[in-house]
């Protein structure tokens, strides 16, 4: 198996691009060699706890309303392309994202990672709903059949705080300013929501020579 580390936001679009075409190259390998790991990195460390109006923070980030548009206009253009829904109407907070990051931390540990990305990608990007709030994201780990009970019980103490906040300041350390970043097998970064095709070819490129090593 190849290790393939992923390094997002869950508030992230192109996050939610990105996987939505790397699933699509995925499912055409149904034996494809990767073992996927998603470490945290938050777009908005400073983000207060309870989150902000999201109008409201997108205008100052991009100066207005008008930037904030033209910033997003690739945003839309390529979830369009990738078939990745983005309900913005409904999405009303921009949420601090750490204890998101600690609930797949734990999802990790149970092996439902990839489910509780996606559940979480979701519930952000089409239900619009708070995925900083610790009710949202007991109903998340709930569905992924984690201990919800137990989940709000860690959401409540501040466990794995320190440690999510080490591994972001680590990936930062290590050169990673932008999400989705991509390393294949702990030495090949891959910057960006690559298209299905590139992932097509890399996933092709590693069994081939996983065979030939055989």
């Amino acid at each position: 198996m190849v290790k393939l580390d992923i390094i997002s936001d869950p508030i992230c679009p192109w996050c939610y691009i990105g996987k939505t075409n790397l699933d699509k190259a995925l499912v055409q390998f149904p034996d494809h060699p990767f073992t996927i790991e998603w470490h945290p990195f938050q777009l908005n460390p400073d983000m207060p706890a309870g989150g902000m109006d999201r109008k409201a923070y997108l205008e100052g980030k991009f100066g207005g309303k008008e930037g904030a548009v033209k910033a997003y206009a690739p945003v839309v253009e390529h979830a369009e392309k990738a078939g990745a829904k983005i309900n913005f109407e409904a999405m009303k907070v921009t949420p601090n994202t750490i204890d998101a990051h600690r609930l797949i931390h734990w999802a990790g540990i149970e092996g439902r990672q990839s489910f509780v990305v996606d559940l979480l990608f979701k519930a952000y990007f089409v239900d619009g709903r708070d995925i900083g709030d610790h009710e949202v994201l007991a109903d998340i780990a709930d569905t992924a059949e984690m201990d919800a009970a137990m989940v709000t019980k860690l959401l409540a103490s501040d466990a794995d705080v320190a440690d999510i906040r080490a591994r972001d300041a680590h990936s930062r350390k290590m050169g990673v300013n932008s999400v989705p970043t991509f390393i294949v097998d702990q030495k090949h970064a891959v910057p960006g929501a690559q298209p299905p095709e590139m992932w097509t070819k890399v996933i092709t490129e590693i069994m081939e020579q996983l065979d030939a090593a055989e």
